[in-house]
């Protein structure tokens, strides 16, 4: 592993980190996005694997709500599950190289719905059906691209949760739904020996962004944070997919 290539992941991880740190998620995607750019997503997911897990773990434990989030979730985990397991393997089987077309799509889509603040609700008695469909959709889309914030969040929001056990329902969700690629990561000989180096580095990047995005989340507006955040997904997913694009049409 070349130096400047750990100094990609520390920079990526850094800022990945604060971003969790200031809005309470965040690490995978920005950091899925950003290292996309210099290497395939199969690679870019084994190394942030681990700093997921452990940046989940800790906030599944911060808040009082750890039961009822079970109980009304877990049709969503479980879905998840299964999707993962249903489409292990794409990120290293023949298609794997538009995994980075896939990812830039959905970041798109991602600072798109987020900037237009699109919502719908989704009754009590309807939580169970909807929310299984949901995780089979997400894990489908996880095992391809690493990425598992759609459909979930937006379904997390239209079921009502309030602000503090959202934050530690993703954080529930996301330890559940990390495990579960890791498990298919480790099955396809992804994670090894070679990536304890970047995933040391990631980790350490990603707890000192953490530390900086918490110190400085009082001083700043978090809405126009979170909207320049969304803008730049939106700009980084155009550059995945369109350089993507070009490099399987030459």
């Amino acid at each position: 592993m070349f130096e400047p290539l750990l100094i990609l992941i520390a920079a990526a991880f850094l800022l990945a980190g604060f971003v969790k740190g200031t809005l309470g998620l965040g690490l995978p995607t920005v950091a899925m996005g950003l290292l996309a750019v210099a290497m395939p997503p199969s690679h870019a997911l084994a190394i942030v694997i681990v700093p997921a897990v452990v940046t989940n773990i800790w906030q599944t434990f911060v808040g009082p709500f750890l039961r009822d989030i079970i109980r009304r979730l877990w049709p969503l985990m479980a879905g998840t599950v299964v999707g993962i397991y249903l489409n292990q393997g794409m990120l290293t089987g023949p298609y794997a190289r538009y995994g980075s077309i896939v990812l830039g799509v959905l970041l798109v889509i991602y600072g798109i719905v987020g900037l237009s603040k699109f919502s719908f609700k989704v009754a009590a008695r309807d939580e169970k059906w909807i929310g299984g469909i949901v995780g089979i959709v997400t894990g489908l889309v996880s095992a391809a691209t690493g990425v598992q914030v759609i459909p979930s969040m937006p379904f997390m929001q239209a079921i009502g949760m309030e602000k503090d056990e959202l934050v530690q329902a993703l954080g529930v969700f996301f330890t559940v739904a990390t495990l579960a690629l890791a498990f298919s990561l480790t099955s396809a000989g992804l994670l090894s020996r070679a990536t304890a180096l970047p995933g040391a580095v990631a980790m350490a990047a990603s707890f000192a962004g953490m530390l900086i995005g918490q110190a400085v989340r009082a001083r700043l507006e978090p809405e126009a944070f979170r909207r320049w955040f969304l803008i730049a997904m939106i700009f980084l997913g155009l550059y995945l997919a369109g350089s993507t694009v070009v490099n399987v049409m030459r």
